[in-house]
């Protein structure tokens, strides 16, 4: 059986989850106003990754990327539409379409949630769009809560980008 291990990206996988990235979220194109998506696809291939403190972490099986997430620290700017926030963010949280379903997602978010648990911080946040509706049903079963003080419309479309948190014990 095949083992899916968590850990750092290395350098030379950046390119390469970015792709993914864009390929995972390609599903959501068709269904958003195109400068929604072209904003969203900037983001996704932005090297906001790769700001000092960020950690950029990947899920793998059989030594191939499968999925990937980003951790921003708290105190840091993980979105230009909102001031910064006093916890970690999870951000651009991506699975292969092939390796969906399989608990990619969730492992990954758990990781982020016990790397934040090991610096002694009280909480994590994040932020999906509504039309996200795997995700927020994930995040939600995971525990975390609806923050909507810290929501965002990012294209001035209507279409809101929810924020979420988690208080870790």
């Amino acid at each position: 059986m095949e083992k899916l291990e968590i850990h750092d990206a290395k350098k030379d996988m950046y390119s390469d989850i970015k792709d993914q990235r864009l390929e995972a979220y390609h599903i959501y194109k068709d269904r958003l106003p195109a400068d929604h998506w072209n904003a969203l696809a900037q983001n996704l291939s932005s090297d906001a990754d790769t700001q000092e403190g960020v950690e950029l972490i990947v899920a793998t099986l059989n030594e191939k990327v499968v999925g990937s997430v980003v951790l921003f620290p708290a105190k840091t700017s993980a979105y230009e539409f909102i001031d910064e926030l006093d916890y970690p963010e999870i951000r651009m949280l991506a699975v292969a379409k092939e390796a969906q379903g399989q608990g990619v997602a969730s492992a990954l978010v758990k990781e982020c949630v016990n790397r934040v648990k090991a610096k002694g911080l009280p909480a994590i946040g994040l932020h999906t769009g509504e039309f996200m509706t795997d995700a927020i049903r994930l995040y939600e079963g995971l525990g975390f809560k609806r923050l909507p003080e810290f929501d965002f419309v990012p294209a001035d479309d209507g279409i809101v980008v929810r924020a979420y948190y988690l208080e870790l014990e």
